[in-house]
């Protein structure tokens, strides 16, 4: 079957002849600055030609002489003809119809939309979206999104991580503008790292996604589009604090330098220097915390000549102590007087991205993207002391173009990775390389009307996995008005950085233990799956109101796994895996437009994922079989200053959860089979005075929903029994906050 597919895909890299293409980019005017537009239509009068913007508000769509009047339209917006003379590059605002005289029908944007016409299971979160929940950062943007989980990894240092159809977040590609972000030493913290104010906007691809984004990505991928500097506010300023004793703020400096470059300073700071114990355990309930993040953003366009670039600096420095709250680093570092750890990483990035289109044959665009990182992380953990340092470059060359007209749409180039590990655990050290040097292939059509396919194809020489083939495929498939079914398949392999992807077992009193059989990382071999699914998205009126429900099924199927054995609860042990290894997700989404102004989104999850462990085949632990979700929001109409409430509410309830195997442990020691169930409600007010200044107040879990005894032998942390590992829930209780933003344009 899969050698069948290769063949297919390989096929599908035929070369044929084009056609001239007009390409542009409709914008709006919001809070008096010019934001693309997605959706818009766009077609040539009197002609069944036409296309749909982008994301990013661009378009493409074939032009000849004969056609002279571009039609641009959008609901809610004023229909707009453009003369076109020549085959020009079309920049065009479309201005809202409240300026119009006549009475109109206008649609209010959803703050998460879902594409009728992609291929992929893409939708995208806007920042309006972000905005009802603190998103303090990016680990935290995922709160009112039913298909992202957001968990705790321990009880100590109060992390959180994500979940896309039940796997880990190493199994998901985490990119930010389409470089890859969140991989080898940043997968464990790195989502605290990018500050929720520097997001625009977040888009979730459910599957195995496109091969122009390299072979890692399994179950997903998700990537965060960041403020730009010519769209974003001169000065913007958020500042946040909560009773956790969190204080943090935000600043963001943009500049016009010139006609053509723009350059942006955003700064983040955020600082925990209280200490909360709730629950009596000595241990406290959130970790001391210092971060600066600060970033320099340089925006080069020149539409004339189609060129766009961006270059990033950014540096962070992010100090984190946690365990017992009368340790002292100065005094108890490296002793038994009390258990305490701190995390400090210094990170250094530089990115830069060059985009090039064709003024002569606009179909025509080359792009490159280059990422040098260097992540230095000091950590220690009681006793257990792990450090790592690594260093990555990464950069990638696509070309894009059309075969025959702009239903054929071809992307292909190079790309290159390079990165160096050295860690160091406890007395071990490992270092390793790994570089890879590949070619992509994706060749994409679109009718414009039911039928929507992407099908690409990379190969890659690793120097550790050798020579490898990643086909991917994606169909959509439109039968009726306001549907989408979609299908997809795809193959994904990546390393497993087993320490750096597992800093939780270092808050225990575990052994561990690499099973290894002479694989090329940590004698491990790579990590390999498939993934299969499909959806099925359908709009209709409810009451004439707008709604809309999905259903979709995932399954991944790993040819290979590093799998992580917590079942003996004095040991983990790291081995490859022998027997099957697969994970099932199926969703059922409602979204629904109750009455005016005010939004409903309702989930139901359900997950199978099982593995072949030494111990025989075990549902995996710690994870929900049965997860609930719903989120209200109203907003009340704008006053004529601009001044307006807003209101939203979050809730999700998790089923049991299956605890790893305690049955060897002395019995005060012991743990149920399974977890309580858990709710949790979140809640947030907004009151906006004008489009430059509104304050926030909010609560996390306001019912108080709180774990108990979330740590095993707290009061003994350097015994043989100690272990953070077994939360499910909420350690702090009730979190309450406040906060404010200022934006001036």
């Amino acid at each position: 079957m899969k050698k069948y597919l290769y063949i297919l895909f390989i096929i599908i890299g035929f070369i044929c002849y084009s056609q001239e293409q007009l390409k542009g980019v409709v914008l709006e005017n919001s809070s008096s600055k010019e934001v693309p537009l997605q959706g818009a239509n766009v077609f040539w009068l009197n002609s069944t030609v036409g296309a749909v913007t982008a994301e990013d508000g661009t378009f493409s769509l074939p032009y000849k002489f004969s056609y002279n009047k571009l039609v641009i339209s959008y609901v809610g917006f004023k229909t707009d003809t453009v003369i076109v003379s020549e085959n020009r590059y079309i920049k065009h605002v479309l201005q809202s119809s409240d300026e119009l005289d006549a009475v109109t029908v206008t649609s209010r944007k959803q703050a998460t939309t879902k594409s009728y016409l992609k291929a992929t299971n893409t939708f995208t979160v806007s920042s309006e979206e972000l905005l009802k929940a603190a998103c303090c950062n990016l680990s935290e943007s995922f709160e009112t999104n039913p298909s992202i989980d957001v968990n705790f990894a321990d009880a100590v240092t109060g992390t959180k991580q994500i979940k896309m159809l039940g796997l880990n977040s190493p199994y998901i590609l985490i990119a930010t503008e389409n470089i890859p972000a969140i991989r080898g030493a940043s997968q464990a913290y790195g989502l605290s790292f990018i500050p929720g104010t520097w997001v625009e906007s977040i888009q979730i691809t459910k599957g195995a996604g496109s091969v122009v984004n390299g072979f890692e990505s399994i179950a997903g991928q998700i990537n965060a589009e960041l403020v730009k500097p010519i769209t974003d506010n001169k000065l913007f300023v958020n500042a946040y604090a909560g009773i956790n004793g969190r204080l943090e703020l935000n600043t963001h400096i943009n500049k016009k330098v010139s006609d053509k470059w723009s350059s942006g300073l955003y700064i983040h700071g955020n600082l925990r220097n209280q200490k909360f114990d709730r629950n009596d355990d000595s241990f406290l309930d959130v970790p001391l915390k210092e971060q600066i993040n600060i970033m320099n953003r340089w925006q080069y366009t020149n539409p004339e000549k189609g060129v766009v670039s961006f270059i990033n600096l950014r540096y962070l420095n992010d100090n984190t102590q946690s365990g017992q709250i009368d340790f002292d680093p100065e005094r108890d570092k490296g002793t038994t007087n009390f258990w305490g750890s701190e995390i400090d990483t210094e990170r250094f990035e530089v990115t830069t991205k060059l985009g090039y289109v064709n003024p002569e044959i606009p179909y025509q665009s080359l792009g490159f993207q280059t990422a040098f990182s260097q992540h230095n992380q000091e950590s220690y953990f009681g006793l257990n002391v792990y450090d790592i340092q690594h260093t990555s470059f990464y950069s990638n060359l696509v070309y894009n173009s059309i075969i025959t007209d702009s239903r054929h749409k071809i992307k292909t180039g190079l790309s290159f990775t390079y990165d160096n590990y050295d860690e160091l655990v406890n007395t071990d050290n490992y270092e390793r390389t790994e570089n890879s040097f590949g070619g992509f292939f994706e060749y994409s059509y679109d009718d414009l009307d039911k039928l929507t396919l992407t099908a690409g194809i990379r190969a890659d020489q690793h120097n550790r996995f050798g020579f490898f083939i990643t086909p991917r495929l994606h169909v959509r498939y439109t039968p009726w008005e306001k549907s989408a079914f979609r299908a997809s398949i795809g193959r994904g392999i990546k390393s497993a950085n087993i320490f750096a992807e597992t800093q939780n077992m270092f808050s225990s009193s575990r052994q561990i233990n690499i099973l290894g059989t002479g694989g090329k990382i940590y004698g491990l071999d790579p990590e390999i799956a498939w993934n299969y699914g499909f959806s099925y998205l359908q709009g209709f009126n409810l009451f004439e109101r707008k709604a809309d429900i999905t259903l979709d099924f995932y399954r991944t199927d790993f040819e290979n796994q590093v799998i992580t054995d917590w079942e003996n609860p004095f040991e983990i042990n790291f081995y490859n895996l022998e027997g099957e290894s697969f994970a099932n997700s199926f969703q059922l989404e409602f979204n629904y437009n109750a009455f005016e102004n005010f939004d409903l989104r309702m989930a139901y999850k359900f997950y199978d994922i099982q593995t072949d462990y030494l111990s025989g085949r075990l549902d995996n632990p710690l994870i929900p079989k049965h997860r609930l979700f719903a989120n209200a929001s109203y907003e009340t109409e704008l006053t004529t200053n601009g001044s307006q409430w807003k209101f939203d509410a979050t809730y999700n309830w998790l089923s049991k959860q299956r605890f790893p195997n305690t049955e060897q442990s002395a019995p005060e020691f012991q743990l149920d089979e399974y977890s309580p169930t858990i709710g949790t409600l979140n809640l947030q007010m907004t009151k906006v005075f004008s489009p430059s200044f509104e304050i926030y107040v909010g609560g996390e879990n306001v019912t108080n929903v709180r774990q108990s005894n979330p740590i095993i032998s707290p009061d003994n942390p350097f015994g043989s029994n100690f272990d953070s590992n077994f939360v499910y829930g909420p350690i702090f209780g009730s979190m309450y906050y406040a906060g404010l933003r200022f934006k001036m344009n």
